[in-house]
């Protein structure tokens, strides 16, 4: 089958990038010497994640769905990376009984506590790492905090006493924002010391907290020391996206992931090109406009996956894309209607979350598979 054959929107993976990229990461990761436990919230795919790794070696989930998915084949060292609260504790139960080798995260004394109670009436052993933030990005206790300890406290020292502190977990997220390498290595370093620093006082206090876990996909690839770490986390790397390219990270040519449309229409004197991939196909992801290229609802490409200059899917509705030169509305192309356009995504997780399958290329338009991928909750 080729891509001139499917009904469209439909999402194209294109296999040899995905590789290089997972060969990159792998490569700058070496040196360093810690675990990779990639992010498997962006692909949601055991084909894309047995490329990474396969079914044994550690991964991150974002939600338990997730973590039954690929449990179900063959993932057990799983890190669930969204702090815990109780409401999700028998559907935790179901996964450990199942064989999970499950490892939970929390930032506040009230959840510690809860965890430990319940682990101790289930006799359940789960090792628990304390979320640190160290950009102010998201969540997490400072790594100087007092509360750090309090919320330790409350929890097991040593693996076996049900809910144990096992370390410290961080994701420099404000990583998204910076605009040069220099400015996303500072980032990477801010949060290698963070997470560091906050392991040493609870090592200091008292417990072995083994296991301090950083990472977002920039600094992961700009990271000059990870002393101290023991496992990087990434996700969006197996893709890239727009996003990523903004900030320097990748190039537009990296990008695995696209979109695949067909032109319906016109609307000459606006210089619009109407396509059926709007908001529901792409997401409403604007993660470009604030970069200094802002890229609208993505880049756009022909069907061989070639940027044409300067064309954006600047404008979406629910299941329209109206695109047209990103400056100059009047020189906007006048495709015929039957065009099969490729639209590259700002956030790869996002638009990946509105389509249930990757249809798999490699440096062509010849289909070789179609992956099954997930969502929900």
């Amino acid at each position: 089958m080729n891509l001139q054959a499917l009904e469209t929107p439909v999402l194209v993976l294109d296999r040899l990038k995905m590789e290089r990229n997972i060969a990159r990461l792998r490569d700058r990761l070496a040196p360093f010497s810690v675990t990779l436990r990639p992010h498997a919230k962006t692909n949601k795919s055991a084909d894309v994640a047995s490329r990474i790794g396969a079914p044994g070696t550690p991964i991150t989930v974002s939600t338990l769905k997730e973590a039954g998915y690929f449990l179900d084949h063959g993932w057990r060292d799983i890190l669930y990376a969204v702090g815990i609260v109780p409401s999700k504790l028998p559907h935790v139960e179901d996964l450990l009984r199942r064989g999970a080798a499950l490892t939970l995260l929390l930032d506040n004394v009230e959840a510690a506590h809860a965890l430990a109670d319940w682990c101790r009436e289930r006799a359940l052993n789960v090792p628990v790492l304390i979320e640190i933030d160290t950009d102010g990005h998201r969540s997490g206790v400072k790594p100087a905090d007092p509360a750090l300890l309090d919320i330790a406290a409350a929890l097991g020292k040593d693996e076996g006493t049900g809910a144990w502190l096992a370390g410290v977990l961080t994701h420099a997220g404000d990583s998204y924002n910076c605009r040069s390498a220099e400015a996303i290595e500072a980032i990477a370093e801010q949060e290698r010391a963070g997470a560091v620093q906050a392991a040493e006082r609870l090592r200091a206090a008292g417990y072995r907290a083994p296991v301090v876990s950083v990472g977002s996909t920039p600094t992961a690839h700009f990271a000059r020391s990870l002393e101290g770490v023991t496992e990087v986390r990434a996700g969006v790397f197996v893709f890239f996206d727009l996003v990523m390219h903004g900030i320097g990270v990748c190039n537009v040519d990296d990008i695995a992931l696209s979109v695949l449309c067909t032109v319906i229409g016109h609307q000459r004197e606006k210089g619009w090109l109407i396509t059926d991939a709007g908001w529901m196909a792409m997401s409403r992801d604007r993660g470009t406009a604030k970069q200094p290229i802002d890229q609208g609802y993505g880049l756009v490409c022909d069907i061989d996956g070639k940027p044409l200059p300067d064309l954006a899917m600047v404008d979406a509705n629910q299941e329209h894309g109206i695109v047209s030169h990103r400056t100059d509305p009047s020189a906007t192309p006048m495709l015929p209607v039957g065009t099969l356009l490729r639209v590259l995504p700002n956030h790869a997780c996002a638009t990946g979350a509105q389509h249930g399958a990757y249809t798999v290329v490699a440096g062509s338009t010849v289909v070789e598979a179609q992956w099954p991928r997930f969502g929900g909750w």
